[in-house]
């Protein structure tokens, strides 16, 4: 049995993200939440709050116990990308793209 936590754009880039996602998939539970928590990246604090939601998901609609879960899937997604205009010298234009992630969690126990 297995339980899922999503969260869509995100306002950080999903290369960053990935980087830090990587580092949880197929973990335990508890494993990752320490690896999220003692990790100083604004992503690594996103991937945390939907990693908790996973599990809270698989304990209060599942009934699963919290000690044999572990992270079956750890998955970014680019999100939409907002494009914004920088101007440059001689009269160009430049472009400023604020990329998005979406992060999808799937927990299941042993």
């Amino acid at each position: 049995m297995e339980a899922k936590a999503i969260a869509k754009s995100l306002r950080v880039s999903p290369i960053k993200t990935r980087l830090v996602v990587d580092l949880i998939r197929g973990k335990k539970v508890s494993d990752a939440q320490n690896i999220l928590s003692n990790m100083n990246k604004k992503p690594a604090r996103l991937t945390k709050k939907v990693l908790d939601s996973a599990v809270a998901n698989a304990v209060n609609n599942n009934q699963m116990d919290v000690n044999t879960l572990y992270v079956k899937e750890a998955r970014v997604d680019a999100g939409p990308v907002m494009k914004r205009v920088l101007f440059d010298s001689r009269g160009r234009i430049g472009h400023k793209d604020k990329r998005t992630s979406h992060i999808v969690i799937v927990v299941a126990s042993k």
